[in-house]
């Protein structure tokens, strides 16, 4: 019987085994936990890609369009003093050759 624990014996290797099971957990929980930070992460960088690449091709069809926008009022300018030149410039030159002809 002398190689019998005692009872405290069997309570404090009980308790170190405890506390060994519990610093086994909270290594594996943290572990886990890096894991899964890393993976939101990861998933999180996509996303944000994902965001950027979509702006960037929003962005592109905003400025296409705006530079077809310049484009058709340039055009249209021009139509305007066409549309105003020509016909000043066919009275002058009605009233030039009435003039002439009178």
């Amino acid at each position: 019987m002398a190689e019998d624990p005692t009872t405290g014996e069997v309570v404090r290797r009980l308790d170190d085994i405890r506390q060994d099971l519990k610093e086994d957990i909270h290594g594996v929980v943290s572990l886990l936990g890096g894991k899964a930070d890393a993976e939101i992460v990861r998933l999180g960088q996509e996303a944000q890609d994902e965001r950027h690449t979509t702006l960037s091709g929003r962005v592109a069809k905003l400025e296409e369009k705006d530079q077809q926008k310049d484009t058709q009022r340039q055009n249209d300018r021009r139509l305007i003093l066409f549309s105003l030149v020509v016909p000043v410039l066919l009275l002058a030159i009605q009233l030039y050759s009435a003039k002439q002809g009178a």
